[in-house]
């Protein structure tokens, strides 16, 4: 019969590979998240800019026939000017705000809604400049724009 015998390289090494396993692990924890999952340092005035916009989901929106849905269908806006936008809903069914493409602002999340029913809103803060054509998801002939622009209080 023969006896298993342990040495102290084999502990010496469990050792070293805990160590590394702790140093890496510590390493992903307190740089790599934060830094992944920071927020970009935008301006206040654009954070909280002193106008809204308001686009308006029209009464009758479901007709295919209706030509005017979002009103204003394409609106420009200015960083730190009005680029909170609050989207009403003044129609009897419920409605979506959809990107066309998906959209992720970098302050704010991604861009779209849920559900807007009749009477309630939908508010975004748009804190980057781009371009967002959009369409309500149940009634695809519903479409509109969003041109985010810089504006001259943010310079």
């Amino acid at each position: 019969m023969s006896l298993s015998t342990s040495s102290h390289a084999y502990g010496i090494g469990l050792i070293a590979v805990i160590v590394g396993v702790a140093i890496g692990v510590s390493y992903y924890q307190l740089y790599f998240i934060p830094e992944l999952n920071a927020t970009p340092s935008i301006p206040n005035k654009v954070k909280n800019p002193d106008q809204t916009t308001t686009i308006t989901i029209v009464k009758g929106s479901v007709d295919q026939t209706q030509t005017q849905n979002f009103l204003p269908k394409k609106q420009s806006i200015q960083l730190g000017v009005d680029n909170r936008i609050i989207w009403q809903n003044n129609d009897d069914a419920a409605h979506y705000v959809t990107p066309v493409k998906p959209f992720k602002d970098a302050y704010s999340g991604n861009f779209g809604s849920g559900a807007i029913l009749s009477g309630k809103n939908y508010t975004f803060l748009f804190t980057q400049e781009a371009n967002i054509p959009y369409y309500c998801q149940v009634h695809p002939w519903m479409t509109g724009e969003i041109d985010i622009v810089h504006g001259a209080l943010t310079s």
